[in-house]
């Protein structure tokens, strides 16, 4: 099935050079945090102070490695007037590293994911740390917003007198269109996975394992340059209907449909990006369950412009009935679309289970993946594609690359890739 779309291709190197403009990270840099100061003030806050990873990066364009991820022990403020603050373990190292800090840097106060007991009243020095901070900003009595932080934490900046409110919205309105700087890093982080995908079509034979399919793509990727694998799904035959969301150390045989997802992160720009093969000829039922899931995702994605919305798209994909699922909730993330930017789930999100009571109309700048699903009748596998979009002023534009106008046939003498 073709889309009817163009595609869109990376523009520059992932190298800078002195004579090709390539990406401009002075100007990511400032105009993320502009994006993100304004709409702090259009939501009536004195500063949001942010925990998520993804936030605290595009507040200040600072990054410690995957280590530190998920450890609540790095945060950074964003104030209505003035310079971001960041809350970082290596601040001497970001001091040379990250200069557009400037002094605007402390050492984190962190109970360790509570590794430090309540007895240490670590969460008591942390509140005032943060009180002190806005205080000098001169916004201690606004309302704060926060992103996602541990119960005591929270509890002690609410008994400094601080007003904690939800920052996480405000953070997602200001990261929800990109700018060209972002739309070219997700083009040059899909353009990667459409290298990986050539190596894993030349490795699905039989006897394969879908984990040494994982395997060969976080070491491809590495060295294309991603700073982060977070997950290969590899699913292969009957392990693909239903989807079971994960890979294993099944052995492909022949007549097994196998699709995969990339999600990796280069320069903090994500993927998420599936592809189905065939490991040597498809039945039936197999080649019918690709041009469905072909035909759903190529009908979505003509209807995505601006002014059209996620409940236009729901529109167009089936019921969940219609293709061996009880209902919406347990088909959820089967025909669906998600946000996609320096994480994995940004809005808009597309799904029959939400975007009909609350729509969400499409501007240009958005990006997003789009993904469909499809059982093969005679239960020996599934079809998985997903595409990855940008919005622009009169349509959408492709960003993922590699081949998925029919279903490619790999692993044995006679294939189309062998």
């Amino acid at each position: 099935m073709q889309y009817n779309k163009p595609h869109a291709t990376a523009t520059w190197g992932t190298m800078g050079s002195d004579w090709e403009a390539g990406v401009n990270f002075q100007r990511l840099r400032e105009e993320r945090f502009q994006k993100a100061q304004a709409s702090v003030k259009a939501n009536g806050l004195g500063a949001v102070l942010a925990f998520n990873f993804d936030n605290i990066r595009y507040i200040t364009s600072t990054h410690i490695g995957e280590w530190c991820r998920d450890k609540m022990n790095r945060y950074a403020i964003c104030p209505r007037e003035g310079g971001a603050f960041l809350f970082d373990p290596a601040v001497p190292a970001k001091r040379i590293s990250s200069p557009w800090m400037g002094e605007r840097m402390e050492i984190p106060i962190s109970t360790m994911l509570g590794a430090l007991p309540p007895a240490m009243r670590v969460e008591e020095a942390f509140a005032r740390q943060i009180k002190r901070v806005l205080t000098d900003y001169g916004i201690e009595k606004e309302p704060l917003g926060v992103d996602m932080m541990e119960m005591p934490m929270l509890r002690a900046l609410e008994k400094e007198g601080i007003e904690v409110v939800d920052g996480q919205q405000t953070l997602l309105d200001a990261r929800e269109a990109k700018t060209p700087d972002e739309i070219e890093l997700l083009k040059q982080a899909a353009a990667m996975v459409d290298a990986v995908y050539e190596d894993i079509a030349r490795a699905i034979r039989p006897g394969t394992r879908e984990h040494e399919l994982v395997a060969l793509a976080n070491q491809k990727l590495f060295l294309l340059g991603a700073e982060r694998v977070e997950c290969v799904n590899s699913v292969s035959g009957a392990r693909g209907k239903p989807h079971s969301h994960t890979f294993a150390d099944r052995m492909i045989q022949p007549g097994d449909m196998v699709f995969l997802d990339l999600m990796h992160a280069f320069n903090g720009y994500r993927t998420c990006y599936y592809r189905t093969f065939i490991c040597g000829k498809a039945n039936r039922y197999q080649n019918e369950a690709y041009e469905t899931c072909s035909k759903w995702l190529s009908d979505g994605i003509d209807v995505i412009k601006p002014g059209a919305t996620t409940a236009d798209v729901a529109a167009v994909w089936p019921k969940a009935e219609e293709f061996g699922y009880r209902n919406e909730d347990e088909a959820f993330l089967l025909q669906y679309g998600h946000g996609i930017g320096l994480s994995l789930w940004e809005r808009p999100i597309l799904s029959r289970r939400f975007s009909f009571d609350h729509p969400t109309e499409f501007k240009e700048g958005m990006t997003f993946a789009v993904e469909t699903w499809c059982g093969a009748e005679d239960g020996s596998g599934a079809a998985r594609i997903e595409e990855e979009v940008v919005v622009t002023e009169d349509g959408c534009e492709i960003m993922t690359n590699y081949p998925s106008d029919h279903l490619i046939s790999c692993g044995l003498p006679g294939c189309e890739v062998y």
